[in-house]
């Protein structure tokens, strides 16, 4: 079982690892695999926003009180993210290489900052706060392998 710290780590860590694939290809000029590896990130980064929008946050904030707080925060960088994740969809489809190193770059540095967050108060917050912590996670390791 893993706790919802844990859990949400390693799927930033997984995220991260097939963004920096992504861009090392595009930088070699390996289209195919940067697109098939780029894919592949943002499904991820899409399924992770999900589950921390439609589940943990509202959970957190039942559970605290706490809805103009670091929920509110996330969910507006994730919206930031969003919209430079099109730019790079967009970068990447033209095959622009040095527009979408740029992009990755600053996605990268917002990532960065933002897991950081995450993982440092508010992950920890919600594993205090949500007593069916382990359990949200399993569902989603579930729904992951359906």
């Amino acid at each position: 079982m893993s706790s919802i710290p844990e859990y949400m780590t390693e799927k930033h860590r997984e995220c991260d690892e097939v963004f920096c694939q992504a861009e090392a290809a595009v930088a070699e000029k390996n289209w195919s695999l940067a697109l098939t590896k780029w894919q592949c990130f943002a499904s991820e980064l899409t399924e992770h926003f999900a589950q921390e929008e439609e589940v943990l946050f509202p959970q957190f904030e039942q559970a605290t009180g706490m809805t103009a707080g670091p929920t509110q925060v996330m969910r507006m960088e994730h919206q930031q993210m969003r919209a430079l994740v099109q730019e790079l969809d967009n970068a990447l489809a033209v095959k622009a290489k040095d527009e979408y190193l740029g992009l990755a770059e600053t996605l990268m540095v917002m990532m960065q900052q933002h897991n950081m967050k995450e993982e440092m108060m508010l992950y920890p917050m919600m594993a205090q706060h949500l007593s069916d912590g382990d359990q949200l996670i399993e569902g989603f390791k579930a729904s992951k392998v359906a």
